[in-house]
């Protein structure tokens, strides 16, 4: 079991991280484009997104690979058991949309849980970034 919560915590904390390096460089970054200062928000936007997705492919790689080692826990359902189906998962429950299709059983529900609280906080503080980037450079003629 503890292994099991060593493993959840570092992958919540590796995205954090992740997300953390992403907005620093985006800060960084967008002030010294040389684009019309609207688009530099589109550059945040998308920057931001990549980050998200990274995130939440490293979600799926531990689902699979705890469900691989067979003890903790399955995802049943409509799920064969692939990457791409824990990858799908992982992206349903970051957003928050909620299990549809898809359900986790077992302790591999912690880390579930886990990705949806950590889902929750990155997108409002992607959206908290987004904002304070708009209001630097929204009203610039």
């Amino acid at each position: 079991m503890l292994l099991l919560c060593l493993i959840n915590i570092t992958v919540v904390v590796a995205a954090v991280i992740i997300h953390y390096e992403c907005l620093l460089r985006l800060n960084a970054i967008l002030p010294r484009l040389k684009v019309w200062h609207r688009f530099r928000i589109v550059f945040g936007v998308l920057g931001a997104m990549v980050a998200h997705g990274v995130e939440i492919w490293c979600f799926a790689l531990a689902y699979f690979l705890m469900i691989k080692r067979g003890d903790w826990g399955t995802l049943m359902g409509a799920f064969n058991g692939t990457l791409l189906d824990c990858a799908y998962f992982s992206f349903t429950t970051f957003t928050t949309i909620g299990f549809g299709d898809i359900e986790p059983f077992g302790p591999l529900k912690y880390l579930t849980g886990l990705e949806a609280l950590t889902g929750l906080v990155l997108i409002t503080w992607t959206a908290s970034f987004l904002f304070l980037e708009m209001q630097r450079y929204w009203n610039i003629k």
